[in-house]
């Protein structure tokens, strides 16, 4: 499937239409579409229980959705869920690797999940190794090492098939400023050789490196665009402040606009 974007056509990574998830009578996702091109990083965003991750489980085909579809990498969401795992690496927020297991028992057992030969699997564990900076941490057990590093390491893990789907969810909750800028380094060099990747974040900071935004706020997709699309429309020059202007619209909820306006009002500036 081709999608017509900044004056050309492209291929698609990701295409939604219409897409519900209901839980008896709580709808999770309301009827949502957008289509991502492939090589291109889609920052999905919204407040906690807006609909993200029940989004992106179905988009990874861990759950079917009661109505409406789509594709993901060229398979159907609903007759090809096997397919589309097999495609895709995930890395949530949560350390999920195993923490007894050294940095390279990790990447073996990754490996042998999506059942790479032996010679394939030393090979990409190299390339892998030298890709995340861990060399040198091979025989490290996991949960031996800093924040940083086991967010390299679960990045490694997640790409040990070759995805074409990267999918990165909050990835870098409770991580040091400079472990975020290395990790998005190595995250934009992936998409450079042409992995796409979806990525939620409440970090506005990375959310503005994206080159797609969408935003989902109470099951329904409020919009998408460019970050630089957002800043025109809304005459503001930080995402940050469009998601608070957002939430304050559709909640009807005073939230102070800035961290300043928080330190005025402490030191008795109105």
């Amino acid at each position: 499937m081709l999608y017509w974007i900044e004056g050309d056509y492209m291929e698609l990574a990701i295409s939604i239409k219409n897409l519900t998830k209901k839980f008896g009578h709580f709808t999770a996702v309301d009827n949502i579409s957008f289509d991502i091109p492939k090589g291109k990083i889609f920052g999905f965003l919204g407040p906690n229980g807006s609909g993200k991750s029940t989004t992106i489980r179905m988009i990874c085909g861990v759950i079917t959705p009661t109505s409406g579809g789509g594709t993901v990498l060229g398979y159907d969401l609903k007759k090809d869920s096997e397919k589309i795992k097999h495609n895709i690496g995930y890395m949530s927020q949560r350390f999920s690797l195993y923490e007894d297991l050294t940095v390279e028992e990790n990447l073996d057992f990754y490996g042998s999940i999506y059942l790479l030969e032996k010679d394939e699997l030393e090979e990409r564990k190299k390339e892998l190794i030298e890709m995340a900076g861990l060399k040198g941490k091979e025989k490290s057990l996991a949960g031996t090492l800093s924040g940083g590093w086991k967010q390299r390491l679960a990045l490694g893990c997640s790409l040990i098939h070759r995805p074409k789907l990267l999918v990165l969810d909050e990835p870098t909750a409770g991580v040091d400023p400079v472990s975020r800028r290395e990790f998005w380094h190595l995250v934009n060099e992936l998409v450079k050789e042409g992995i796409t990747a979806l990525v939620t974040t409440h970090y506005m900071d990375e959310a503005s490196i994206c080159d797609i935004i969408g935003f989902i706020y109470n099951s329904k997709l409020i919009t998408i665009d460019t970050p630089e699309g957002l800043y025109k429309t809304h005459a503001m020059d930080n995402l940050e402040d469009i998601f608070i202007k957002y939430v304050k619209e559709l909640s009807n909820k005073d939230v102070v606009s800035s961290f300043k306006d928080i330190k005025a009002s402490r030191n008795g500036v109105e």
